[in-house]
């Protein structure tokens, strides 16, 4: 199993990650689903705070998850990647 070094731009802030090559692909999309979660958040409610948007996304994803039927490998995959994304920006926006 090779390993992919590679940095992923959530909400402003670039985060370096170093992964297994198969998980490049989903690690890239859940960073894509956070943004447009986070940029559509920051439109439509008058929340700028970037840790604020994060844990709206965070929960609005979760609970999305919560709510579906059939929890499919690959998308739970998915949105505990994003859980650990928004947990380690929480983490790092706590502790400066």
């Amino acid at each position: 199993m090779a390993e992919v070094s590679l940095k992923i731009l959530i909400a402003g802030r670039t985060y370096p990650l170093t992964i297994k090559q198969e998980d490049e692909q989903a690690v890239q999309h859940a960073a894509k689903l956070i943004n447009e979660k986070v940029k559509e958040f920051e439109q439509n409610y008058s929340v700028r705070d970037k840790q604020d948007l994060l844990a709206m996304c965070a929960l609005n994803l979760l609970a999305a998850q919560q709510n579906t039927p059939k929890k499919s490998p690959e998308l739970e995959k998915e949105i505990n990647q994003l859980d650990l994304f928004v947990s380690n920006y929480l983490q790092q926006e706590s502790n400066p």
